[in-house]
């Protein structure tokens, strides 16, 4: 930007901000430097107006294109018009706030959970809500917690980004636990069957993910106690995912715990079809009476 100082002051600007309505009054001043969004502040200096015509278009289309909360990576940006220099003077100039390299986001709203879960989706192969979050999500639930974190599940190997996991503590999983693609996943889609809604797994596919978290990081009673509240689980689902399932014990779990707690789904399954293993007992008690996992 072409500009020289004109000694002015910072000026708070009034006009309400909503939508496209801030920057769209910034338009119709006769000159700015730049503008703090977190704080509504416009710093006057005198410039060439013709210059900074494609730069507010450019600017323009950003946030008309780009849905509050949603975090917008560099290739995305580039298809905008937005180069990766005029991305850095963006960020500098308080349009863009930047989150990590390459991913940035708008710095008038918090980063929104749904939007930056799609965003990972396209950067891990079969990423998706699952187990003990996605029964919570669909209102299944034995015990409220205090700082819930929320567990993902994917192909691909690899930490979350700091940049989420910060703001929304999660615990994400490499797991192959179904005869499937990542590309095709089964039993698993948008939430709320919204277009726009981030992946998870519907309720049968959830509870067989949180049985295959047991002796993991899931503790096998609490797995109990949010089976034993999903009653209606669909019975003819639950069986074509328990022939698909590759892992033996999450099959005699399922088996075991609908049939020990009497479950209406659980008696309309049929064993002989699935892969159940041996038929050693996977669940015991311990001397408290606490129900253990058996190696």
């Amino acid at each position: 930007m072409c500009c020289k100082w004109s000694g002015a002051t910072p000026k708070p600007f009034s006009t309400g901000w909503g939508g496209m309505s801030f920057v769209d009054s910034i338009l119709s001043q006769s000159s700015y430097d730049y503008i703090d969004l977190s704080k509504r502040i416009v710093y006057h200096v005198s410039h060439n107006r013709s210059h900074d015509t494609t730069h507010m278009g450019k600017l323009n289309n950003l946030y008309a294109s780009v849905p509050p909360g949603s975090p917008v990576t560099s290739e995305e940006l580039a298809g905008l018009g937005v180069s990766a220099d005029l991305a850095v003077h963006y960020v500098r100039a308080g349009w863009l706030t930047r989150l990590a390299r390459g991913v940035f986001s708008r710095p008038d709203v918090p980063l929104d959970l749904h939007q930056s879960l799609r965003l990972l989706e396209r950067r891990f192969r079969g990423l998706h809500v699952g187990g003990k979050s996605a029964l919570d999500w669909h209102g299944v639930r034995h015990n409220v917690e205090q700082q819930p974190r929320l567990m993902l599940y994917g192909w691909a190997s690899g930490p979350l980004p700091s940049w989420f996991n910060d703001r929304f503590p999660s615990r994400y999983r490499r797991l192959r636990l179904f005869d499937e693609q990542p590309e095709a996943l089964l039993r698993v889609s948008p939430f709320q069957r919204q277009a726009d809604g981030p992946l998870v797994s519907e309720p049968e596919r959830a509870a067989l993910e949180l049985l295959s978290d047991v002796g993991v990081s899931q503790p096998l009673q609490e797995a109990r106690d949010l089976l034993e509240a999903a009653p209606s689980l669909r019975a003819a689902v639950l069986q074509d995912l328990l022939t698909r399932c590759k892992q033996v014990k999450t099959v005699r779990l399922c088996l075991t715990l609908g049939r020990d707690l009497g479950l209406p789904w659980a008696a309309k399954l049929d064993p002989k079809l699935l892969p159940t293993g041996s038929a050693q007992r996977w669940v015991g008690r311990s001397t408290e009476g606490l129900l253990v996992l058996k190696g």
